[in-house]
């Protein structure tokens, strides 16, 4: 008697509850999932962490996913194959993505093609994880949404992690004033390496009054904003006339005055890459694979974990003392 062929299984990471960290469960008998059409079925190298990730597995955050379900969006790796219909990529192309079907904490994810980009070969696999999420988002909150100009300025929040070098990165190529705040010495020394003009160090209790010295009674055009329940209220004095502030990332409530955006015309911009619209996507992709291409668009990799690791990863995305890169699970 023939034998039904096997689906052959693999390591995947599954949420079955939401709750903490210790609600990722790393399962070794996961079937590996099946392109259909239009789909590309990646072989995971290595997978970006993105703060939101522990928003959505702790169930606090707006959108959730069905449960159990495998987190992760950003893959790299390498086109294990395709399903009907995709003419863009064939089995072994080095690929990129910001956006999983089956989740990418896992050995084998799939994506929409049309969420594939190809990875260049003088990016690794663990580059590759860290482009995605932070590139389009940073792009988005400083064009598509903050209207940014040559000549402006812009003070990347929160430099050191994935979006802020991000945002450092494309701001300075595209002709910004960059100035960018991180937490320790060595998140300073990784902004400036990466397109900041100057760095601040955002634990000094003066560092407001300095970065106001810097753009003098101006005051700075953009505000690229990670963790706007701490730092909102202060933005809005930092900001100039017409200024914006783009909110990227949130942990909780803030008190301000909105008095203070009166005296300015300033505003404040909620930016959700997941409201973008396809040509929006297409605009924020063809602006990051040039940026590849011209090199200056090079990913900064920070902490790495196995797979083994992710509630550890978890845990320190969010309660770490200083980000220098983007945090990748490696495969």
């Amino acid at each position: 008697v023939a034998m039904a062929a096997t689906r052959s299984v693999m390591r995947a990471v599954r949420v079955f509850e939401f709750g903490g960290p210790e609600v990722l469960k790393l399962q070794s008998d996961v079937l590996v999932p099946v392109p259909k059409e239009n789909q590309v079925l990646i072989k995971v190298h290595a997978c970006g962490v993105n703060p939101v990730e522990t928003y959505i597995r702790s169930g606090t955050y707006a959108r959730k996913p069905a449960l159990p379900y495998t987190p992760g969006s950003d893959v790299a790796g390498v086109v294990e194959s395709v399903g009907e219909r995709v003419t863009a990529f064939k089995k072994g192309d080095r690929v990129f993505t910001l956006e999983t079907v089956s989740g990418g904490y896992a050995e084998y994810a799939v994506a929409a093609a049309n969420r594939v980009f190809p990875l260049p070969d003088k990016l690794d696999f663990r580059q590759g994880a860290a482009i995605g999420v932070p590139y389009f988002t940073a792009y988005r909150a400083l064009f598509q949404k903050g209207c940014a100009k040559a000549g402006e300025s812009v003070l990347v929040h929160g430099a050191s992690g994935g979006v802020g070098l991000a945002a450092c990165q494309i701001a300075r190529a595209c002709g910004l004033k960059v100035l960018g705040t991180a937490g320790t010495e060595e998140g300073m020394n990784v902004i400036l390496r990466n397109g900041a003009h100057q760095a601040f160090n955002h634990r000094d209790p003066n560092y407001t009054e300095r970065i106001k010295a810097c753009t003098g009674p101006e005051g700075v055009n953009i505000i690229i904003e990670m963790l706007s329940n701490v730092n909102l209220d202060a933005d809005l004095q930092l900001l100039s006339c017409t200024g914006r502030v783009m909110v990227v990332g949130c942990r909780g409530r803030i008190e301000i005055n909105p008095r203070d955006t009166m005296s300015k015309e300033s505003s404040i911009i909620g930016v959700s890459l997941f409201l973008a619209t396809e040509e929006e996507r297409h605009e924020c992709a063809t602006a990051i694979l040039d940026g590849i291409e011209a090199g200056w668009l090079k990913p900064v990799v920070g902490l790495e974990y196995p797979l083994e690791k992710v509630a550890k990863a978890h845990e320190d995305i969010i309660c770490s003392s200083g980000a220098q890169g983007k945090m990748v699970l490696l495969l």
